[in-house]
């Protein structure tokens, strides 16, 4: 999430103080992504170091004073950043991922239950969010598809569990397959008379 471009979107509206940016952001976000204070006024201080944006006092002393407005640059970085897609060409490094990887290795660990109790997790997650979307109604449209967007993460990552422990599962019935990739290792071990 970039917090920086976030608050560039709030001061395309018209300029505002920190304490109102990091309000509109929370009830923007359907209060899902909470914002610290402290974070809105460094990225602020950045933005405006960086020309993106320019406030009314230039006293360095209190900028919860300052009321900050978007500069022309920093509407052509907002613009720019919104039509850009995100990288996602390489996988993230995911720590669910790493950790079931990681029980394959490990002697005497039960993989598949494992994989179970993240799913459970899981589970438990995407019915709380469910409720959160219910209770809400379609009322708050950020909420909504905040909720949503969270929904079908949650979902595609159980998928995903589902898929590694019918893999696993098939793995562990199937004799192991020698690959070309193998037969350099096979050969170093294979001993001849």
């Amino acid at each position: 999430m970039s917090v920086r471009h976030a608050l560039l979107a709030l001061l395309s509206e018209g300029p505002k103080y920190g304490l109102r940016l990091r309000e509109e952001f929370e009830a923007g976000t359907g209060e899902v992504w909470p914002l610290n204070i402290g974070q809105v006024y460094t990225t602020l201080q950045r933005l405006e170091r960086d020309g993106l944006i320019e406030s009314d006092d230039n006293d360095e002393r209190d900028s919860s004073q300052k009321r900050f407005r978007i500069t022309v640059e920093g509407d052509r970085e907002l613009a720019a950043w919104l039509r850009t897609p995100p990288d996602m060409s390489s996988p993230p490094r995911d720590e669910l991922v790493i950790k079931v990887l990681v029980a394959l290795r490990v002697p005497g660990t039960d993989v598949r239950e494992v994989i179970q109790a993240h799913r459970r997790y899981l589970v438990e997650l995407m019915q709380q969010w469910t409720r959160i979307k219910e209770a809400d109604d379609g009322r708050d449209l950020a909420l909504g598809l905040a909720v949503d967007a969270e929904l079908f993460r949650l979902d595609a990552v159980v998928r995903w569990l589902d898929a590694a422990d019918g893999r696993i599962k098939r793995a562990a019935s199937e004799p192991p397959v020698v690959t070309r990739h193998d037969l350099p290792r096979l050969k170093k071990t294979v001993v001849t008379r």
